[in-house]
């Protein structure tokens, strides 16, 4: 619900309270889609742990355990004194944690829908609909 950003920068992070995923996990999925999305690059800084912790109004072990996970991943690069970094290393995607993202982002998508009224079935005949404009474009 709350977001971080210094003033100069431009990647925010935001929890969802109501999504049933734990904020560290939250921390760790959004790190990592930046990366992918190319909002965070090669050596740019993260918010200090205690930073990121006031911005989001979590406990800072939540911000530590998050970039210990990133760290061990080789994502990210704590240098003493100095901040946590993003690495030029590319994350480390395996079948499991890539099925354990659908899942949820899945979940969350039809928990929205459903609160909108919006059926699975209207939500299966869009996507349909999008990959036949994806592939008429290919």
């Amino acid at each position: 619900m709350s977001s971080a950003a210094q003033s100069d920068r431009h990647f925010e992070f935001k929890l969802d309270s109501r999504s049933g995923v734990p904020a560290y996990r939250q921390i760790i999925d959004q790190v990592l889609g930046g990366i992918a999305a190319g909002g965070l690059k090669p050596g740019e800084q993260l918010p200090t742990v205690r930073q990121l912790a006031v911005d989001l109004a979590i406990n800072p072990n939540t911000v530590v355990r998050a970039y210990r996970e990133l760290e061990i991943r080789e994502v990210l690069e704590t240098q003493q004194g100095t901040g946590t970094f993003v690495t030029d290393k590319k994350p480390k995607s395996n079948e499991l944690e890539r099925r354990r993202r659908v899942a949820q982002l899945a979940g969350e998508l039809l928990a929205r829908a459903g609160a909108e009224g919006i059926t699975l079935q209207e939500l299966v005949d869009y996507f349909s609909e999008l990959q036949k404009e994806q592939n008429r474009r290919t």
